[in-house]
């Protein structure tokens, strides 16, 4: 009988230990593919996804994208105009934004990593979808991908997620905060005819964590880890909205890059993907802010000021 219950205590802590095990792998992944993005004054969250690009004709090279909030990068963008052919056309150009890696050793911050990355793809915030893929320039910056909910079906009410961004800029990067799907569907009137779809969680945030990924938790068994949404507007510390990852395939497959959701796409060459056009067209910005606007503002730090000259 003894000899029955330690066979019984050792395999009850064998259980344990392999999941402490496993919540601990699965914490650091979300923190590994989590970064800051700062555009100027601006700092917002992203998530890591890696690919391999054909580059040339004979190799291939890891390459990291970033998701992230198109609102973190806005004022990186320019519109300026030029005549072709006797008619005037918009063109949009952005500067680079700056992806901000922590590094933390034995419990210490000690440094950070910087590395300037590309607008890819955009869509206002006001008047599109709020999303915006980067690349970074550095080429194999980091071996880390993070896995999206599939299928188009929201991820039901109740279910548990946690949020990873960069709460209040760079200074609470990398922060991990809990909660549940609050409600799925909720339709803000921001400029659109149709309206824009969000989700909404319980989840802590605060201002920087626009861009920040949510993901599901140990509780989804094997759909752990993965990314349901983009947290981009809030009302409240728990009251926060979501870019589902529905709406994003959605845009995805729209602009050619539904490589960067679903890596079992085929991926274009290094070259086709940096040709791509940025913005489907030159954005229409509403003339004013709409109610749900002032309702659920996005969730950005206030700018810094500029240093006195």
């Amino acid at each position: 009988m003894m000899k029955k219950t330690l066979w019984m205590t050792l395999l009850i802590l064998a259980s344990v230990s392999r999941v402490f095990a496993g919540n601990a792998e699965l914490y650091q992944k979300l923190q590994d593919v989590s970064v800051t993005v700062k555009a100027g004054n601006a700092e917002g969250s992203g998530v890591i996804i890696t690919r391999d690009v054909p580059i040339g004709t004979d190799r291939t090279e890891k390459i990291n994208f970033v998701w992230t909030a198109a609102h973190v990068v806005d004022n990186l963008r320019s519109v300026r105009t030029t005549i072709e052919e006797g008619m005037p056309i918009k063109i949009v150009e952005f500067k680079d934004a700056q992806i901000i890696k922590e590094l933390v050793e034995k419990g210490r911050r000690v440094g950070e990593i910087k590395m300037d990355a590309k607008v890819l793809k955009y869509s206002h915030s006001d008047s599109g979808e709020d999303l915006a893929l980067l690349l970074v320039r550095k080429r194999d910056f980091v071996d880390q991908n993070i896995l999206f909910y599939e299928g188009d079906d929201p991820v039901p009410v109740g279910t548990e997620l946690y949020h990873v961004g960069s709460l209040l800029g760079q200074v609470g990067s990398n922060s991990m905060t809990r909660g549940i799907m609050s409600k799925v569907g909720r339709v803000l009137y921001l400029g659109t005819g149709d309206g824009v779809v969000f989700d909404q969680t319980s989840a802590p945030a605060f201002p920087g964590s626009s861009g920040g990924g949510v993901f599901l938790t140990e509780s989804s068994g094997e759909q752990t880890g993965r990314y349901v949404g983009m947290l981009v507007r809030g009302a409240g510390e728990t009251f926060n909205l979501i870019a589902p990852v529905r709406r994003m395939r959605k845009w995805a497959k729209e602009q050619n890059i539904l490589w960067a959701i679903d890596e079992n796409v085929p991926m274009p060459s290094y070259e086709e993907i940096i040709k791509m056009p940025i913005e489907h067209r030159a954005s229409e910005e509403p003339t004013s802010i709409s109610e749900d606007a002032k309702r659920f503002p996005v969730l950005l730090p206030k700018p810094k000021p500029e240093p006195s000259q």
